[in-house]
């Protein structure tokens, strides 16, 4: 029996057929393997940081405010004073 020639996962594309393909709006999920796909400059890392109670009620205060997690409201505040600078 042959084999059916098509585009499947397993078959190497081109640049240049993929642009074409990507240009004339074909799904190209089935050509991609997001499995290790990492977004540049997003790396985590993890820190430990020790807060006075009172400042952590503050934090937690003004997190409910927004509406935002405790580490959300961190992280905004922080950026935003890196910003500035």
């Amino acid at each position: 029996m042959k084999k059916k020639r098509g585009t499947s996962v397993g078959r190497s594309l081109t640049a240049g057929s993929l642009d074409a393909m990507h240009d004339a709006g074909v799904d190209l999920s089935a050509h991609m393997d997001v499995a290790g796909a990492k977004r540049p400059g997003r790396d985590v890392q993890r820190v430990n940081v020790d807060f006075p109670v009172a400042l952590l009620l503050e934090i937690d205060r003004q997190a409910r405010r927004l509406g935002v997690t405790r580490q959300a409201f961190i992280k905004i505040r922080i950026a935003d004073s890196l910003q500035r600078s």
